[in-house]
C-alpha cells in the first residue's frame, strides 16, 4: 500500500507541546525568509538540512498560494519543533482547505502502482496532479516529495487548512567502540 495523506484532527502530530510558534502574512515574496526563520532553530546535527528547508518552504508556499491565495491580509501560522532525533511542523492557513485529498491519494496510489510495475507508459498519465484551480506551475510534486520525506506522516485536519508533518532521524551512537 502506498503512503497516503491522512485527515485526522486528533493525530499526535497536531500536539503543539514544546513547539515554537510563528505567525506571518501571506507574502509569497517572503516565503524563503520565513522558512529560514524557522529552520535556524534546527540543530546542525540534522542531516539533510537543505532538504528540510525545501520541505518546510513547500508547505509554507502551499499555505500562502493555495490556502490564502497570496492575500497579505491573511495569516500563516506555523508551529515547529526540532531535535537531533525529530522534526515536527504544523502549518495552518485561513483558506477553505485542501478539499481534494481523497482524489489526490487515489491519483498517487495509481502513480505508485505504475512505478512499482515499471509501467512508464502508463506513468505518463500520472506525472502531475492538477485541478481546475491549478496554474502551469502546479503539479502536486511537492506533496509526492512530502510523503517520502516526512516519515512520520502528512496529516491534515478535517477542514484541511492545517497540515502536520513529522520526521524522525536515526539515533546517533554515542561513545566509542573499544577493540579487543
Amino acid at each position: 500500500m502506498s503512503k497516503m495523506i491522512l485527515k485526522d484532527d486528533n493525530h499526535p502530530l497536531f500536539n503543539t507541546d514544546q513547539m515554537f510558534f510563528k505567525e506571518f502574512p501571506s507574502d509569497f515574496r517572503q516565503i524563503r525568509y520565513f522558512t529560514l526563520l524557522i529552520v535556524q532553530k534546527a540543530p546542525p546535527e540534522i542531516k539533510e538540512l537543505n532538504l528540510l528547508e525545501q520541505q518546510i518552504s513547500e508547505l509554507i508556499k502551499n499555505a500562502v498560494k493555495h490556502g490564502n491565495k497570496s492575500d497579505p491580509d491573511k495569516k500563516i501560522k506555523v508551529w515547529y519543533y526540532f531535535s537531533q532525533e525529530e522534526t515536527r511542523l504544523i502549518v495552518e492557513d485561513e483558506g477553505k482547505g485542501f478539499t481534494k485529498i481523497d482524489e489526490w491519494n487515489d491519483f498517487n496510489a495509481k502513480r505508485q502502482e505504475c512505478l512499482k510495475n515499471n509501467d512508464f507508459e502508463k506513468l505518463a498519465d500520472y506525472v502531475a496532479y492538477t485541478t481546475e484551480e491549478s496554474d502551469y506551475h502546479d503539479g502536486g510534486n511537492a506533496m509526492f516529495a512530502a510523503l517520502e520525506f516526512w516519515n512520520e506522516g502528512v496529516v491534515f485536519t478535517e477542514k484541511a487548512n492545517c497540515v502536520a508533518v513529522g520526521k524522525t532521524y536515526p539515533k546517533k551512537q554515542k561513545g566509542i567502540t573499544i577493540g579487543e
